[in-house]
């Protein structure tokens, strides 16, 4: 007979996104003329840029000519885009990233856990910020590299606290050493950022300890302060223990078209159970190969046209726009005596509620037809927080800070 992989009987009942989407639906039908405001999931509200549009526009008219048509492109990604990054997101801040060592994907929520493949499933330290990205989380259990969960934390994994206290920037555990390590900065959900000096200390301890970090910078075309990396491999030694994920999905408003990219670098590798080093490059590049055929043509382009002298000027707007969002939405919380972090080198802003933190969601939905994302989500250190997005529209951002005000006082 045919049987179930029994690992996705251990997730938590509900991904933290569908729940929020059912509260939701659940109070919509209860309230048909409620105006509801979303401030919850992380989509982007602000149409493409004119130069990512013109240039998908050419390329799908050369889909439509003989000498110009494309079938199979390439599964790494094609030249011109790998070239683009490697010279406008790497080179230009001095990191030795070559276009070889960069696979375009569709997604980087799918490259985190497609990297998973690479690695054992049994007998590793896994290392996992709390709050964070819930997917790091069950894509692990997915795969059967935890126990149960007990008080909401799956046995057999290392949970790094983050708070107030650290800022929200967990540092390098004493004990027995981590074999995988997940970091994202700028933070989802927190908005925390970390310091070249934090990253150093993280890239010494990975190094030390021939352990492997996930980095996820999504989110690192927020940063707006020149003294925070925007890569991990800015940090002296990263080549040697680090994978890096990205994504145009924030930075160019590409949630529907779908397109991002995986640095793995060449020499960088992980150990068979004898001690003999393996490359981790060529194996990610086989799985690459032998399990996707590669973002379409017409996306591409349209990521390449990103680093285009309009593409930057248009698209550095669209995020100042959000950041600006941001800003009106962490003054507002503070005005309201609510502790909060994030906001400023991050769309997220990251708010103290001093209590439960899902009671809370529901008090700003059903008394301010406002989401927003409660923290425990995000893990058990969440617990106390929610989670304001700064994806939407100028004016229902400023109508649902003054609906929130009201709301609380």
């Amino acid at each position: 007979m045919i049987l179930v992989n029994e690992n996705f009987g251990k997730l938590q009942a509900s991904y933290l996104f569908s729940e929020i989407a059912k509260r939701v639906r659940a109070y919509q039908e209860a309230n048909p003329q409620a105006a509801v405001i979303r401030l919850g999931i992380g989509d982007v509200t602000l149409p493409l840029a004119p130069a990512c549009l013109e240039a998908m526009h050419r390329a799908v008219d050369e889909l439509g000519h003989e000498a110009t048509f494309r079938g199979y492109g390439p599964e790494q990604g094609y030249d011109f885009l790998r070239e683009a990054i490697a010279k406008n997101d790497y080179q230009a801040r001095g990191c030795d990233i070559q276009a070889s060592e960069i696979f375009v994907s569709d997604g980087s929520k799918c490259d985190c856990a497609n990297i998973q493949e690479l690695f054992a499933n049994e007998g590793m330290r896994i290392g996992i910020p709390d709050p964070v990205y819930p997917v790091y989380v069950d894509t692990n259990v997915m795969a059967g590299r935890t126990g149960a969960a007990v008080e909401g934390r799956y046995q057999g994994l290392v949970y790094l606290e983050g708070s107030a206290a650290n800022g929200f920037v967990p540092a390098p555990p004493a004990g027995e050493p981590l074999d995988l390590i997940y970091l994202c900065f700028p933070n989802n959900p927190t908005g925390a950022v970390a310091t070249r000096e934090q990253l150093q200390a993280w890239v010494d301890y990975a190094r030390a300890n021939k352990a492997l970090i996930l980095f996820d910078a999504a989110y690192e075309a927020f940063i707006r302060d020149p003294a925070i990396p925007h890569s991990i491999y800015e940090i002296p030694g990263a080549r040697d223990c680090a994978i890096e994920f990205r994504s145009f999905s924030k930075k160019a408003g590409f949630t529907g078209v779908r397109c991002a990219f995986t640095v793995v670098p060449q020499g960088l590798v992980a150990y068979a159970k004898d001690g003999t080093a393996v490359p981790l490059h060529q194996m990610w590049n086989r799985r690459h190969t032998t399990k996707f055929n590669g973002v379409s043509y017409p996306v591409q382009r349209a990521a390449e046209a990103v680093y285009s002298q309009d593409g930057v000027c248009e698209t550095t707007q669209q995020v100042d726009y959000y950041l600006g969002n941001a800003k009106l939405i962490r003054a507002g919380i503070q005005a309201l005596g609510l502790d909060c972090v994030g906001g400023d080198n991050s769309p997220y802003v990251w708010v103290n509620v001093k209590g439960d933190s899902w009671a809370f969601f529901d008090r700003l939905l059903h008394e301010a037809q406002v989401v927003t994302t409660p923290g425990a989500g995000f893990g058990k250190c969440g617990e106390g927080y929610i989670r304001i997005s700064a994806f939407n529209d100028r004016a229902k951002v400023e109508e649902a800070m003054a609906r929130i005000a009201k709301a609380i006082r």
